[in-house]
């Protein structure tokens, strides 16, 4: 049944069991529990016999890559940063490159969409995660948006938007610099079609919001909800799709240009947060994602995503198996209402 009798939201699971004669000779039973996805209706499986358990290399914070010094040969520092980047074209900007703060940002060398672009979070080469700054995160969140306002002035067609970010070579990236990614293009992703149609569908029968009535749930249940860093709500997801996956939800938004910069401060505020909680379990590496449909028609509110990856370090153990890759059910280990558990105090600090 719903959590919430006013919405039409499932937040429904099920518990499987796992039985069999463990090397001792006794007889166990281990219980899985399987929940179902309120937004996408994909399952998750929640192994609580491995709960507790150490991922490989966990025991302390990594330390640093081999190149965490070596500033001269990487593209995104001082001063080459000027000269071995991409310019903008005239027809987004009469500017080279856009600042915000300490952040610049430029043309993806490598573009994976139309409008593909980097936005650094300051000149650091190398940030341990959860030592970066809100005021950074908050510069390169709003260098972001100013070129999402641009492409919207320059293609209106190029509504399919997205902010990703992968936090060392675990988590995808192909350099150590941080910085965010920032694509638009006229064809969706797989997520922004399916979140298109699931978003109209639900406002068409219900006449709410799909994400404001997902976050009411969360607050009434009181058991994943973590906490709020100005418009932002922050809740570990009912069925993660990743390890210690954390939702930002800003609900009735559904456009980056709604934002103001204390918004995008509150964001930015929420994703530290995120990083050193992530610190606390002695993980290096990160993804995030925002993702938004940027046309009058949308009705996706803004949620950013943020998941663990495992460590990088000299050997590691990817937290996607063949059961993940083949059978499309993310295993994790630890219940979400832990996680938001864990968490929370580091919403609670300054």
């Amino acid at each position: 049944m719903p959590l919430n009798q006013n919405t039409n939201l499932q937040f429904a699971k099920q518990t499987v069991v796992a039985r069999f004669v463990d090397p001792s000779g006794a007889m166990v039973a281990r219980d899985i529990e399987i929940r179902t996805n309120p937004i996408s209706g994909r399952t998750s499986r929640i192994a609580f016999s491995r709960t507790g358990e150490k991922e490989a290399g966990t025991d302390r914070l990594p330390e640093p890559p081999p190149d965490a010094l070596d500033t001269s040969t990487c593209p995104f520092c001082q001063p080459q940063v000027n000269t071995a980047t991409p310019r903008l074209n005239d027809q987004i900007s009469t500017k080279d490159r856009l600042e915000e703060g300490a952040s610049i940002l430029f043309p993806n060398l490598f573009p994976y969409g139309s409008y593909s672009a980097v936005s650094l979070i300051d000149n650091t080469h190398f940030r341990e995660i959860g030592t970066a700054t809100w005021e950074s995160y908050a510069g390169s969140f709003l260098n972001a948006a100013n070129y999402l306002n641009l492409i919207r002035q320059q293609d209106p067609e190029a509504v399919y938007m997205a902010i990703t970010q992968n936090h060392l070579p675990s988590a995808g990236g192909s350099l150590l610099h941080p910085h965010l990614q920032i694509n638009a293009d006229p064809i969706p992703s797989n997520h922004h079609r399916f979140l298109a149609q699931r978003t109209k569908t639900y406002f068409e029968t219900s006449g709410r919001r799909l994400f404001e009535d997902y976050l009411n749930c969360e607050k009434e249940k009181g058991s994943r909800f973590i906490g709020q860093t100005g418009p932002w709500h922050w809740v570990a997801a009912y069925a993660p799709e990743g390890f210690f996956e954390i939702w930002g939800i800003c609900p009735g938004v559904t456009s980056t240009a709604e934002l103001s910069a204390p918004d995008w401060q509150g964001l930015a505020q929420g994703v530290c947060h995120t990083q050193k909680f992530y610190r606390s379990l002695n993980r290096n590496g990160y993804n995030l994602g925002l993702l938004t449909i940027e046309n009058d028609r949308s009705h996706l509110e803004l949620r950013i995503t943020l998941m663990v990856r495992s460590n990088h370090a000299p050997w590691v153990r990817n937290d996607h198996t063949g059961f993940e890759v083949m059978l499309g059910d993310m295993a994790t280990f630890t219940a979400p209402e832990e996680t938001a558990a864990m968490a929370r105090p580091f919403w609670n600090s300054k």
